[in-house]
């Protein structure tokens, strides 16, 4: 059996620089929290900045949810409509054309809507500003229009453009017996239905060291029995198996417990669609690690045609709990 198994990699001396992966030695030594958290996200805080230092509107649009984000636009659009609108009613009753016969609430109805024809450039020609500061809002509306429909053009267009790498993990891990001994072993799924390949995964196991300080953390890569997939069509079960050169061989639940041990998933793959490489990260603790479970089949019978089908709805279910 450990002859079908790829050569262990090379173990990371404790003191080399890069065993922390980067999170630094302060926080390995004194966070309390997980490293990783599902979504791929850093437990880090990062103080001693102002607002528009830390913060990147570019940024946080273009990692916004869809659903956020048009929510966020339709909700800018809107308001910033209606601060004109107020702007031309404040110009006074000859703000616009037909302005001085109609009630305050009729007024403002009209400025809205001749704001939204302004912005919009669309200039139906029924209303037209009047008097001098009439006009000078139009100007600084339409100037205003410009950069925000660019602005926002531009958003939607690197929105479109960026490729994320849509895999969805298995809600646990398992560590379920596996061709006559144990393995640790994990799930993912490529969500979009776009074509990822050359897909490779490192997984490394974080934990407080049993010979040092109880705030000491020790990074390990754990073997595979598969790094790499040249094609990623839609489901891969990730399998560690646990022999006697396993840093896993021996423990128990409570051992990975006791020891505030994580596993550091990373991912990363070509994207057809963008001909661009993209990444993603995860991790699992030791309470989302189930122990003498299996994953349940993903498989289905095959299509009159003969196609194999697999039910991504089953990725999370396991049997034997």
């Amino acid at each position: 059996m450990s002859a079908l198994l790829p050569p262990h990699p090379p173990t990371v001396p404790p003191d080399d620089p890069n065993a922390d992966l980067g999170f630094g030695s302060v926080v390995v030594r004194e966070s309390r929290k997980r490293l990783l958290n599902r979504d791929g996200t850093f437990n880090v805080r990062r103080t001693g900045l102002n607002f528009w230092e830390s913060h990147s509107a570019y940024h946080y649009f273009l990692t916004l949810s869809w659903t956020r984000f048009l929510l966020l636009l339709t909700a800018g659009y809107v308001i910033t409509n209606l601060v004109f609108a107020a702007a031309y009613v404040a110009c006074g009753p000859n703000a616009l054309t037909g302005f001085n016969s109609l009630p305050l609430e009729e007024r403002f109805a009209r400025a809205f809507f001749f704001s939204v024809h302004t912005m919009a450039t669309i200039g139906y020609g029924n209303v037209a500003p009047v008097n001098l500061a009439a006009n000078i809002v139009v100007a600084i509306e339409a100037l205003v229009g410009l950069i925000g429909f660019a602005f926002m053009a531009g958003i939607v267009f690197a929105r479109f453009a960026r490729p994320v790498a849509r895999i969805v993990f298995s809600r646990s891990a398992v560590v379920a017996p596996y061709r006559n001994m144990t393995a640790f072993m994990f799930r993912i799924v490529n969500q979009k239905s776009n074509e990822i390949v050359e897909m490779e995964t490192k997984v490394l196991f974080a934990r407080r060291k049993k010979d040092g300080g109880a705030n000491d953390r020790e990074f390990i890569q754990l073997p595979l029995e598969r790094e790499r997939v040249v094609f990623f069509p839609l489901a891969w079960t990730i399998v560690h198996p646990i022999d006697e050169s396993s840093p896993l061989h021996g423990l128990t639940a409570a051992d990975l417990e006791r020891c505030d041990a994580e596993f550091l998933i990373l991912l990363n793959g070509f994207d057809e669609t963008f001909s661009q490489t993209v990444h993603t990260r995860s991790s699992y603790k030791a309470g989302e690690v189930i122990w003498g479970a299996r994953f349940k089949s993903m498989f289905r019978e095959r299509d009159a045609d003969g196609t194999i089908s697999v039910d991504v709805r089953d990725l999370h279910e396991i049997d034997g709990v």
